[in-house]
């Protein structure tokens, strides 16, 4: 029965996971748009839900005969590619940021609300109502 719980409230919990990770490094980018030498980074988060609920890792290469699978997902924080070139190294665009931290915002919203009606119909079938 935990199983079955666990499984229908995973894909959101994933979801609310990454977006707070996310944020995180978002935040972390803006806190340091105006150190020199900064490299932008972000998740992707898309790739990362996809590993967390669906398992789509790399393959395991257990015996330096295997072949790693090339179209293994990549995961983990990336540096982001700025449009603009800044003349001290730094890669914070902070209207970028901005745009991004709106987005995952957003996003851990629509997930919590998710969250909340799988919660609430859940609630009402063990009520029977």
């Amino acid at each position: 029965m935990t199983t079955l719980l666990r499984n229908h409230l995973a894909t959101h919990a994933e979801a609310l996971k990454i977006s707070e990770r996310r944020g995180a490094i978002i935040a972390s980018n803006i806190a340091n748009a105006a150190t020199p030498g900064y490299k932008a980074r972000d998740i992707d988060f898309r790739v990362e839900l996809a590993q967390r609920v669906h398992g789509g890792g790399a393959l395991a290469v257990t015996d330096p005969r295997h072949i790693a699978h090339p179209g293994a997902l990549m995961s983990g924080p990336g540096f982001r590619v700025p449009t603009t070139a800044a003349l001290d190294g730094n890669t914070v665009e902070t209207s970028v940021e901005q745009v991004q931290f709106a987005e995952n915002a957003l996003r851990q919203q629509a997930s919590l609300t998710f969250l909340n009606r799988r919660i609430s119909g859940l609630r009402s079938a063990i009520r029977g109502e």
